[in-house]
C-alpha cells in the first residue's frame, strides 16, 4: 500500500511527539497542555545567543518605562495595569527591527567584545526582555506602602530610604524563590499555568510564518486561520471594542441594570450592585471586569469551581445572612466596601485618633471619645475571618497533602547545596544551574539593607522585627507558592503580618505597615521571580542567565519606580485625595491605610475586646485545619470521587481580592473559565488547544494598551469632562451609592 506523502508527515510528527513525551518526563496530558502553550515546539536551538546588547538595551528600557508607569497608575482610580503581555508584544518589533537596520559589526573592548547584530531576534532573548521588564509588576506593591506611608501618615523618609527598602523587598523575594526553587520550580509537575499565555504569544510572535507550531492531528478539525493571523484579528476586535466600556459607554463595564430600573430601592441595589452591592448579575461587556482577578482563560476549571463555590457559600449564603440579621452592626454599612467606618455610618477619620504630632501613637483618650472602628460584613467575613482560616489550613494542608514532596525537595537541595551543577535531569538543572551559596549571599545583603533601613529611618520596626518578618516570609512561603503553581491564584497572608505586628509593635503604625511590606509583599514579589523561573525552564534559558537579568531589572526598576512616585506626590494637584485630577486618590494604598489603622494604631487587642463581638471571627482559625482534615479524610475513603477536585486552601482564600473586587467580578470570571476551560475544551478541543492561550494574551494586552492609550488622549488631556450622556451617567444614578 503506497503511503501519501501528507500521512508519511502526520506518522512522522506523532513519532517525534511520542519521542519528546518520554524524553520530557512529563505525562501525556501535561504534555498536551505545554505543547498547546507552545512549549516544546521548534525552540532555539541550546546555542542560540541570548545576553546580546540587543536584549540588554530593550530590556532595561522597557523595565524603566513600565515600571514608571505601572507605579504612576497604581495611585490612579481605576488603576491601570501595563501588563506582562503587552511588554511581550511591544518589545517584538523594536527587536525585529534591531534585527534588520542595525549592522553586524564586531566591537572589542579589551577583553570584551561584543556583536551589535547577533543574528536573528529569538525567543530566549524575548523572554529575557520579558522577565526584566516583567519586575515593573512587583515595583508598584512597595510603591502603595511607601505612598501610605508618606501621604497618609504624613511621614517622608525620602530619597535613600525609599530605594533602599524597595530593593531590600525585591531581594528578599528573589531570595525567597531561589532558596526554595527545588520545591516549587523545577518539580515537572508543577506547571505553572500563568506562563502559558506568554509562551504561546512568544511561539506564535516567533513563529508567525510556520506551520510547525499547529498540531497536525487536529489540524483538519479547527478554523484554518493560524495563531497569529487569530491573535491580531483578536486584538484589534478587542482594542476597539475597549473604548466602549472604558469611555464611550461605561454603563457597559458597570452593567447592573436592575440597579438602573429601580435606583432608588435599598433591596435592589444591595442585591443587584456591583460596587457596594453583593453583585449576583454576574454580566459585564468589560474584560478587564472579568479578568479583575486574573486571565479566566488561564486557569483550571477545578480551581474556579473551588473558588466559585466560596463565592456562593461565603458571600452570597454565609454573608448575607450575616447582613440581614444585622451581626456587627453590618446591617448599617454598605453590603461591601474597602472602607472602614464609624458608630455614625461615616468612613472612619484615623485623623481623630493618630496623626503626626502623636508621632502616630494612638491616643486611648480621643479613640473612647471617637468610636470603635465597624466594618462591612464582606470586610469582616473575607479579609479577617477566611484569612484566618485560610492561614491555619495552609500550615495543615502542606503537612498532609505536600509533605512527601517537601521531604524529597529538602533531600536534593541537601545534596547540592555547595554544586553548581546537579544530578537531577531536570531541564532546568542541565542549564547551569545556580549555586545555593549565590541566594545565600544576596539574603544576607537583603537583610542588611533591610535592618539599615528601618533602624538609620526610625519607621518604627526594629531589627528583630525584620527578622521575624523573614521568618514569616519562610514559612509560608511554600504553601503559597504550590498553590500558585497548580492553579494560578495567589492566597493572602498579609492580616497574619498585620496581627503579628500589633501584637509586637502595640500601637506603631509605621512598624505595622512595614511588617506587612516585609513579611508579605515579599512573598508576592518571590512568587512572580518564581514564575519568571519556571518560564526560564520552558524556554531552555541557562538559570544563571535569568539569576543575572533578574538581578539588573531590580536596580532599573527600583530607580525608576521612586523616581517617578515622587515626582507624582510633589507635582499631581490633590494626590491622594478625593478632589485629585484624573482620579490620583490612591486607592490602593487608602485600603492599607485602613488596615493599618486598625491593626498597628487601635490594635488587635482593642480590636477584638470590644462590645461588637469581632472575637467570634478568631474562631476561623479552627475552621480552617478541620476541613483540611476532613476533606483528606474523605479524599482517602472515596478515591476517584468529587473530593479529589476539593481544594481547602482556594476554598477559604481565593476570594482574597474581594474587596474591592466584586461578586460580579467574581462571578463573570468564573462563568468564562468555566465556558473555555471545561466547554469549550471538552467539546471544541481541537479550537481550544490551538487558539485558547493566545485569545488569553490578545485580550489582556488590547485592553492594557486600549486603556494607556485612552488614559492619555481623553482623561489626562481633559476631553472627557466635555462628553456626557446616558450611558455615562446611568450606572451612577442611585443616591444609595450602592449601583
Amino acid at each position: 500500500m503506497e503511503v501519501k506523502p501528507t500521512q508519511l508527515s502526520v506518522a512522522n510528527q506523532e513519532q517525534k511527539e511520542a519521542e519528546v513525551d518520554k524524553e520530557s518526563g512529563y505525562d501525556e496530558q501535561t504534555e498536551n497542555l505545554l505543547r498547546a502553550a507552545g512549549i516544546g515546539i521548534q525552540e532555539d536551538g541550546p546555542t542560540q545567543s541570548a545576553l546580546t546588547l540587543r536584549m540588554w538595551v530593550l530590556g532595561i528600557s522597557f523595565c524603566v518605562v513600565a515600571s514608571g508607569l505601572n507605579t504612576l497608575y497604581t495611585l490612579r482610580n481605576p488603576s491601570i495595569t501595563v501588563s506582562t503581555s503587552v511588554i511581550l508584544l511591544l518589545a517584538y518589533p523594536p527587536g525585529k527591527l534591531w534585527e534588520m537596520f542595525v549592522p553586524a559589526w564586531q566591537v572589542s573592548l579589551g577583553w570584551w567584545s561584543f556583536n551589535l547584530n547577533p543574528g536573528p531576534f529569538n525567543q530566549k532573548e524575548h523572554i529575557l526582555i520579558y522577565i526584566m521588564s516583567n519586575l515593573s509588576i512587583y515595583v508598584r506593591l512597595t510603591a502603595d506602602v511607601l505612598t501610605e506611608q508618606q501621604m497618609f501618615f504624613e511621614y517622608n523618609a525620602g530619597w535613600g530610604f525609599q530605594i533602599l527598602i524597595t530593593l531590600a523587598t525585591f531581594l528578599v523575594g528573589f531570595c525567597l524563590a531561589g532558596l526554595f526553587r527545588s520545591i516549587v520550580v523545577t518539580p515537572r509537575e508543577l506547571v505553572w499555568p500563568g506562563v502559558l499565555s506568554t509562551t504561546a504569544l512568544t511561539a506564535t510572535l516567533h513563529r508567525a510564518g510556520e506551520t510547525g507550531f499547529q498540531t497536525n492531528e487536529y489540524s483538519h478539525l479547527t478554523w484554518k486561520i493560524s495563531r497569529y493571523a487569530f491573535f491580531a484579528l483578536a486584538f484589534c476586535i478587542s482594542f476597539c471594542w475597549y473604548w466602549l466600556p472604558d469611555f464611550v459607554f461605561p454603563a457597559l463595564s458597570y452593567f447592573t441594570f436592575p440597579c438602573w430600573i429601580n435606583p432608588k430601592s435599598p433591596v435592589v441595589n444591595q442585591l443587584f450592585g456591583m460596587k457596594t452591592g453583593m453583585g449576583l448579575l454576574p454580566l459585564t461587556f468589560d474584560w478587564s471586569q472579568i479578568a479583575y482577578v486574573g486571565s479566566p482563560l488561564l486557569i483550571p476549571s477545578w480551581a474556579i469551581l473551588n473558588v466559585f463555590g466560596s463565592l456562593v457559600f461565603w458571600v452570597w449564603i454565609v454573608a448575607v445572612a450575616c447582613y440581614y440579621t444585622n451581626v456587627w452592626y453590618s446591617g448599617h454599612l454598605p453590603f461591601q466596601s474597602s472602607s472602614v467606618f464609624d458608630n455614625t455610618g461615616a468612613v472612619y477619620k484615623a485623623v481623630k485618633i493618630v496623626n503626626k504630632k502623636s508621632r502616630y501613637v494612638l491616643d486611648p483618650k480621643k479613640y473612647e471619645a471617637y468610636s470603635p472602628v465597624f466594618l462591612p460584613i464582606t470586610y469582616a467575613m473575607n479579609m479577617f475571618g477566611l484569612s484566618f482560616a485560610t492561614l491555619s489550613a495552609l500550615l495543615v494542608w502542606i503537612v498532609l497533602e505536600k509533605g512527601s514532596v517537601m521531604v524529597a525537595a529538602a533531600r536534593r537541595v541537601q545534596q547540592r547545596l555547595w554544586f553548581s551543577r546537579s544530578k537531577d535531569p531536570a531541564p532546568a538543572e542541565c542549564l547551569s544551574d545556580v549555586p545555593s551559596w549565590w541566594y545565600l549571599v544576596a539574603t544576607a545583603v537583603a537583610l542588611f539593607l533591610c535592618i539599615f533601613s528601618v533602624e538609620y529611618w526610625h519607621v518604627e520596626l526594629r531589627w528583630y522585627g525584620v527578622l521575624l518578618a523573614w521568618a514569616v516570609a519562610l514559612v509560608f512561603f511554600s504553601p503559597l507558592a504550590l498553590v500558585y503553581a497548580t492553579s494560578n491564584l495567589k492566597i493572602k497572608i498579609d492580616v497574619f503580618c498585620r496581627i503579628i505586628a500589633g501584637l509586637v509593635f502595640k500601637g506603631r503604625v509605621l512598624a505595622n505597615i512595614w511588617f506587612f511590606d516585609l513579611g508579605y509583599i515579599t512573598t508576592i514579589k518571590g512568587l512572580y521571580f518564581c514564575q519568571d523561573m519556571k518560564l526560564g525552564i520552558y524556554l531552555g534559558i541557562p538559570a544563571r542567565q535569568v539569576f543575572l537579568v533578574q538581578c539588573v531589572g531590580m536596580v532599573a526598576g527600583t530607580l525608576s519606580s521612586v523616581g517617578v512616585l515622587n515626582w507624582a506626590l510633589n507635582h499631581i494637584e490633590g494626590v491622594c485625595t478625593q478632589k485629585a485630577v484624573n482620579g490620583f486618590s490612591c486607592p490602593y494604598s487608602r485600603i492599607h491605610f485602613n488596615t493599618s489603622l486598625i491593626w498597628g494604631a487601635i490594635g488587635p487587642r482593642r480590636f477584638f475586646n470590644n462590645d461588637i463581638g469581632y472575637s467570634a471571627l478568631l474562631y476561623f482559625f479552627i475552621i480552617g485545619p478541620v476541613l483540611v482534615i476532613a476533606v483528606y479524610l474523605l479524599r482517602r475513603r472515596y478515591p476517584n470521587s468529587l473530593w479529589e477536585k476539593v481544594h481547602v486552601p482556594l476554598f477559604l482564600g481565593g476570594l482574597n481580592y474581594l474587596p474591592p473586587a466584586t461578586g460580579t467580578n467574581y462571578s463573570s470570571w468564573a462563568i468564562t473559565g468555566l465556558i473555555f476551560g471545561y466547554l469549550i475544551r471538552k467539546r471544541l478541543y481541537a479550537w481550544w488547544y490551538k487558539y485558547n492561550f493566545v485569545l488569553s494574551a490578545a485580550l489582556d494586552s488590547s485592553v492594557s494598551i486600549a486603556g494607556v492609550v485612552i488614559f492619555f488622549t481623553i482623561f489626562f488631556t481633559g476631553a472627557s469632562s466635555h462628553f456626557s450622556w446616558w450611558g455615562t451617567k446611568v450606572y451612577k444614578a442611585s443616591p444609595l451609592r450602592h449601583s
